[in-house]
């Protein structure tokens, strides 16, 4: 008889359920089957569902129970030996679905009835979300297991458990929709449906791929764990795709139609309930990874193929068990097995660096220049690649399972990473220690966080991350705050991909119809009128809708379109030697550089470099390539200042820092300076509160105030001004005196200190 559902205990062991009543054991790696238990006549299987293994922070190493749904109108709690602890009456007719939620709490089942009924752990009813006049076929809890998604006809309907709360329905299909599945990791939705289509959305409802119309209705979709490929089921048909919605395989198996798909825990294999009674199995491979001249491309479930495109070298690398996830990058392969850990270096593949792994299935690797981090069910470990662990951050709330190539990021001294009960909120820790960075306080956002990146090169001081909202617009912030709040910058709209050159900090992503490349993103904290001058941009629209960046090498970027296809784009070499010179201080060739290309994009990156980093000559020059006038005559009065102290306070508020530049100054007890600063900058509060505070300059300040009045033929109306202003005569002599007297005492300071003068 036809299987209608299976279900994976661990990655090497799968339950299926048949209408010839039977529950079979299945070991697809010893070809081992036997019968766990035969159902009564009358119960005919529907969906199985095992109980979630990671539960308040003790991981099973397999599912001890399941529910089992039937056509009698009856769910059944089974264990995992085949007794049935306990039957419910839960729907009138079948019960068409039944899914745990991800903590274990709640079931929810489907039915004939048109109903959707929500049960404790244990089988009571807690309450029932929705009422139809339709069979629900198919229900998916959110990642957060706060909504459920079920079907209704052609209409895809997302309920809140919260009563009252906002529902979200539309139309997803022409015809009816068989079934669900929302991934936890990607928070993206499948649907199937009798139209022959299956569809991807986001979780707001919006479309994001359709397939064509297949032969066949298509009868069961389901997204392996991580949220990077799903497998879709029709009739004598398995398709597997990436999350994106392009196909990778379409196999053709005589299997009648596939009516559930089940993928194991590790994401290696698959198993579909077949129509015509078969269980079938089927395991990925050829994925591949690319880096620089090397092409790795798995060819069986424990060996690699290792291809150097220079000279044509293969090398084949044979592993103890299956290969569950890889990763290729900064020179080393780290390969994870579902017992240990490889680190191959690309410059010798013999010779690998073994080491056995705690938890078993690593679900992301993520590679820096000196260390690694491999995320699993259990946390996060940040390992060196000699194999050593350096150290395993931890956070209040942390869901390992839900973390993405998106999500997390990783340098050569900061980990950050983005949480999921807030989605506001970036963790940021110390990479060699574990420790959140800084004051230990998160980065905070004012709206959700969709994807992060942190830069790869540079002091670790000037670290920055670069991060996409919900609203598609790009910001960039320091990573190191102490105690004062960061500015967090915007720096891009409407932007779907970004990534961080792996050799100097460039920025790339894909915003709107336009590639845009910010050769020199620290721009905005130095010169924020010069950023449009430091950015390269191309038209997108040959890389059609949303476009992903693969990575960015060199001065080589991969995208991948949105039908599967790479595109490879080449930007100018220069940037990235420029970064190098000014790493190095190398400012003479920097300006050499400028001088043999003759581009203004340079010369404005050159320009936003050298003021970064206080080197006023090069500043002068480069300003004065693009044209800057106003800023070269600024520069030039700052280099006649006569101390250290007041050409620094200068220098800050030609970035714009107002505030650290008087602060500055005051530390620096160059108090009248202070004061002037503020008049300069029209501050008059702020330089009455300096005068009268450190009890000097007070009717400089006025003097000041009164003739800017008179500039304009105003009167004073500032209580304040008006009440120091009383019986006071402004005599400019005076004033002109004092002033004269602060700076020679200002050129006396310097003089005395030699040190300061060099």
């Amino acid at each position: 008889e036809l299987v209608s559902c299976v279900g994976w205990t661990t990655a090497d062991e799968l339950y299926s359920c048949s209408d010839d009543h039977q529950i079979m054991k299945w070991n697809p790696v010893t070809s081992e089957t036997t019968r766990v238990v035969k159902l009564p006549d009358d119960v005919y299987p529907i969906d199985l569902h095992w109980f979630p293994r990671g539960i308040g922070g003790k991981k099973q190493s397999q599912a001890e129970s399941f529910v089992l749904t039937s056509s009698d109108g009856k769910f059944h709690l089974i264990s995992k030996l085949g007794r049935v602890e306990k039957s419910v009456e839960a729907h009138c007719g079948a019960v068409l679905a039944g899914r745990w939620n991800y903590e274990g709490t709640a079931l929810v089942t489907v039915g004939e009835d048109g109903q959707v009924k929500i049960w404790s752990k244990s089988g009571m009813l807690r309450s029932t979300l929705a009422q139809q006049g339709t069979p629900v076929y198919s229900v998916s809890w959110a990642p957060d297991s706060d909504k459920v998604l079920y079907t209704s006809g052609k209409q895809l309907i997302i309920k809140p458990l919260q009563p009252n709360a906002k529902v979200l329905q539309w139309k997803a299909h022409d015809g009816l929709i068989l079934k669900t599945d929302w991934n936890s990791v990607n928070d993206l939705i499948l649907s199937a449906g009798e139209d022959c289509r299956y569809k991807v959305w986001d979780s707001f409802g919006r479309a994001l791929y359709s397939s064509q119309p297949h032969e066949y209705p298509i009868t069961s979709v389901a997204w392996a764990l991580d949220g990077e490929l799903f497998a879709v089921g029709s009739f004598n048909t398995l398709r597997l795709c990436d999350k994106t919605g392009w196909s990778y395989a379409l196999e053709k198996p005589t299997t009648g139609s596939i009516f559930t798909i089940s993928w194991s825990i590790d994401g290696t294999q698959l198993a579909g309930a077949c129509g015509n009674g078969h269980v079938i199995f089927a395991h990925v491979v050829e994925q591949h990874w690319e880096w620089k001249n090397f092409e790795i491309t798995l060819i069986k479930r424990r060996t690699m193929k290792v291809h150097n495109v220079i000279n044509d070298a293969v090398d084949l690398l044979e592993f103890r068990d299956r290969v569950i996830k890889a990763s290729l990058n900064y020179g080393y392969l780290v390969v994870s097995t579902s017992l240990q850990c490889y680190v191959f270096s690309t410059k010798n593949w013999n010779t690998p660096l073994i080491f056995d792994l705690k938890e078993g299935t690593v679900s992301l690797i993520l590679q820096a220049e000196r260390h690694f981090l491999l995320v699993d069910g259990g946390g996060l470990y940040l390992y060196s690649y000699e194999g050593r662990l350096i150290s395993s951050p931890k956070y209040p709330g942390m869901r390992t399972d839900v973390l993405n190539a998106q999500t997390v990021s990783l340098s050569n001294d900061t980990l950050a990473v983005k949480d999921k009960a807030d989605e506001k909120v970036i963790f940021i820790f110390e990479a060699l220690s574990g420790k959140p960075l800084g004051d230990g306080k998160p980065l905070t956002h004012k709206t959700e966080i969709v994807e992060i990146a942190l830069d790869q090169k540079g002091l670790t001081n000037e670290r920055k991350i670069a991060f996409i909202d919900k609203n598609r617009d790009l910001f960039i912030t320091s990573v190191k705050r102490f105690g004062k709040e960061q500015k967090i910058v915007k720096i891009g709209t409407m932007v779907q991909s970004l990534a961080w050159n792996d050799t100097s900090n460039i920025l790339c992503g894909i915003q709107d119809s336009r590639f845009t490349v910010w050769y020199y993103p620290n721009t905005v904290y130095v010169d924020k009128d010069l950023l449009p001058r430091t950015l390269y941009e191309k038209d997108a629209s040959e890389f059609s809708k949303n476009p992903q960046i693969v990575s960015f090498v060199g001065n080589q970027i991969t995208i991948r379109r949105a039908d599967g296809s790479l595109v490879h784009l080449h930007i100018s070499p220069y940037p990235a030697i420029l970064h190098d010179y000014v790493s190095a201080s190398r400012w003479e060739d920097g300006v050499r550089l400028c001088r043999f290309v003759k581009d203004q994009t340079l010369w404005a990156c050159l320009a936003a470099m050298a003021v970064a980093n206080k080197d006023m000559t090069t500043a002068e020059i480069a300003y004065a390539a693009i044209g800057e006038i106003d800023k070269v005559q600024y520069i030039n009065s700052i280099k006649d200042l006569p101390s250290k102290e007041s050409r620094m306070a200068h220098m800050l508020l030609f970035s714009g820092s107002t505030q650290e530049a008087e602060t500055l100054l005051l530390q620096s007890g160059l108090v009248y300076q202070a004061i002037q600063v503020n008049i300069n900058l029209y501050n008059w509060e702020r330089a009455l509160d300096l005068a009268v505070k450190h009890r000097t300059h007070v009717d400089t300040v006025l003097a000041y105030r009164q003739k800017f009045l008179e500039d304009f033929g105003k009167k004073e109306t500032n209580q304040r001004f008006l009440q120091y202003a009383e019986g006071l005569e402004v005599d400019w002599n005076k004033i002109k005196a004092k002033i004269e007297m602060e700076i020679a005492k200002e050129r006396e300071r310097a003089a005395a200190s030699p040190a300061v003068r060099t």
